[in-house]
């Protein structure tokens, strides 16, 4: 949440600046704020009062960024995907049909095409359900609007408008201005995600308003859209057509602690009340067969899913844009390979380092990546192909020709380069470097193969962490870089040992890895037993010393 309030604020400031793409409208905002005011509530003793809708401060933040960013160029909206995941009895479906009867008959769209989307039509009508009633409960509106109101559906008889439930896997043919994605961590695959999306391309601003709670599936579509949005909201992964934000306690807090309640539950002692959250905890405390659902659904927790090893704040906060390869000339430097994989991403990381005050300061800068064309275009992990697009676009990444890596480029790449560095040693990994070994030794480097086994890396991950908390692992801010640093999780074994692994498949690690295995070498070089002095090593290695 603190992240989505500093990139809106970011957003204000950046908007000022010419070559910014975007500005915010606030009384387009409010506009649409307003709307949702005027509709009344449907449950509850606000319904049976006939009060109308309030929004609370959190609520409106969330419309109020969805709908009032749009585009400098020509004053269409900004955002084409909005993600809320909250937990439940936090007024969701309030929410969400608000912004569906917006969608359909606010937006100034004509023939606007508005879907309530689910698994099951129960699910379905969770959404529609609510917003059929508040046209039923508001005659002006249902009459400006020209609103015909049927058993399943609402229609616009004047321009064709039409909102309706859809359920399972949609056929093509639709062309939405919107879909309401409700409860999104219930379905098994992105296919009504996905023809949603893609029928949208006849739409001058089309919205996919995902609302929901976690769950249990993190190999679902719901799981990789949240880590797209965490992605963006960390910086990693920017998306400037993305907007979400998550509700949920912090790492570290206890789960049975009460006071952790409010932070998960933007609507706490508004619609779900603190008795009946406590009493929920309570069992969940005393029957262990009720913890997880108390976690998701309370405290919007994905119990299967696991914590990044690295603290990515922290990581960001290490980022320097002004480090340039020909600072480090005079400073030793392992070039660190992981090629496991040859129809894979692989990675090349300039790990320099100096000795400051007595400590080892890391220098990760110009680190490249490769990818074959075939991976970038075709491949099968559909949730990184744009991704990989885009980072090509920037010049990011060294495509090869065909299926595969061309790893003859990536040793040419490396001796080129050598020729203006200081190489100590080029550790590799023992499953796909060897191939490009032999070139590094015949060349008069020193190649090290590196055992994926935890008494390796064990060390260097507590290293680097350590490194990073305390400001001494300096990076250039390479997207791709930071991207694999903040997938890596920890595969923790016996007395307290880690190894880095990813939680799905298309999370890759393989930057982390290669850095990692160059710290594990200077890690070893420092501590070698025939140098019982860091003077010595210094001496031997030229290390700087500053």
């Amino acid at each position: 949440m603190k992240l989505a309030c500093e990139r809106h604020l970011n957003d204000l400031k950046n908007s000022k600046n010419k070559d910014f793409l975007y500005k915010f409208d606030p009384k387009l905002a409010e506009k649409k704020i307003k709307f949702i005011e005027l509709l009344p509530h449907t449950k509850g003793e606000w319904a049976m009062k006939r009060m109308l809708i309030s929004l609370e401060p959190w609520q409106k933040f969330g419309i109020a960024c969805t709908f009032g960013w749009v585009r400098k160029k020509d004053g269409y909206r900004r955002f084409r995907e909005s993600y809320w995941n909250i937990p439940r009895k936090n007024g969701k479906s309030a929410i969400a049909a608000g912004v569906a009867l917006n969608m359909f008959a606010n937006d100034g769209e004509f023939g606007s095409e508005v879907y309530a989307g689910a698994t099951t039509e129960k699910q379905a009508w969770e959404v529609f359900k609510p917003a059929r009633l508040m046209a039923v409960k508001s005659p002006d509106f249902v009459e400006a609007a020209g609103i015909q109101i049927n058993a399943g559906s609402l229609e616009i008889p004047n321009d064709g408008s039409i909102f309706e439930t859809i359920i399972g896997d949609p056929p093509d043919g639709q062309s939405p201005h919107c879909a309401i994605v409700d409860e999104f961590h219930e379905h098994q695959t992105s296919a009504m995600y996905d023809t949603m999306q893609t029928g949208m391309g006849a739409r001058r601003q089309p919205l996919i308003f995902t609302i929901t709670t976690s769950g249990f599936n993190i190999n679902g579509p719901c799981y990789d859209l949240q880590i797209r949005v965490q992605e963006m909201l960390e910086g990693t992964v920017p998306d400037d057509e993305l907007f979400g934000f998550i509700f949920t306690i912090d790492e570290g807090d206890d789960w049975t602690d009460p006071k952790v309640l409010q932070k998960a539950n933007p609507n706490y002692g508004v619609s779900v009340y603190a008795d009946y959250l406590e009493s929920q905890q309570r069992r969940a405390i005393q029957n262990a067969s009720k913890q997880n659902a108390f976690k998701t659904k309370h405290l919007n927790i994905w119990v299967s899913a696991k914590s990044a090893f690295f603290n990515m704040e922290q990581w960001n906060e290490c980022k320097d844009i002004n480090l340039k390869i020909e600072d480090f000339r005079n400073d030793p430097c392992m070039i660190c390979v992981d090629l496991s994989s040859k129809i894979d991403i692989a990675a090349r990381i300039n790990l320099f380092y100096r000795i400051i005050k007595g400590k080892i300061h890391y220098y990760s800068v110009a680190p490249r990546f490769y990818l074959p064309y075939d991976t970038v275009y075709n491949g099968e992990e559909k949730q990184v192909i744009e991704r990989y697009q885009k980072w090509l676009n920037q010049d990011l990444l060294t495509v090869c020709d065909g299926f595969e890596n061309d790893l003859n480029e990536i040793a040419e790449d490396i001796l080129n380069d050598a020729i203006e560095m200081k190489i100590q040693e080029v550790p590799y990994d023992e499953w796909g470097g060897f191939q490009i070994s032999k070139q590094i030794d015949d060349a008069g480097y020193t190649s090290i193969k590196i055992p994926k086994i935890t008494k390796t890396f064990s060390p260097a991950m507590k290293e680097m962490e350590a490194a990073i908390a305390s400001g001494r692992f300096h990076h250039d801010g390479n997207p791709i870089l930071s991207w694999m640093v903040g997938n890596v999780i920890s595969k923790t074994g016996k007395n307290d040992t880690e190894f880095p692994d990813k939680e799905k498949k298309f999370k890759k690690i393989d930057g982390a890895v290669a850095g990692l295995m160059g710290i594990s070498r200077i890690l070893t070089l420092m501590s070698n037993p025939e140098e019982d002095d860091l003077s010595s090593h210094i001496e031997k290695h030229g290390v700087r010393r500053l």
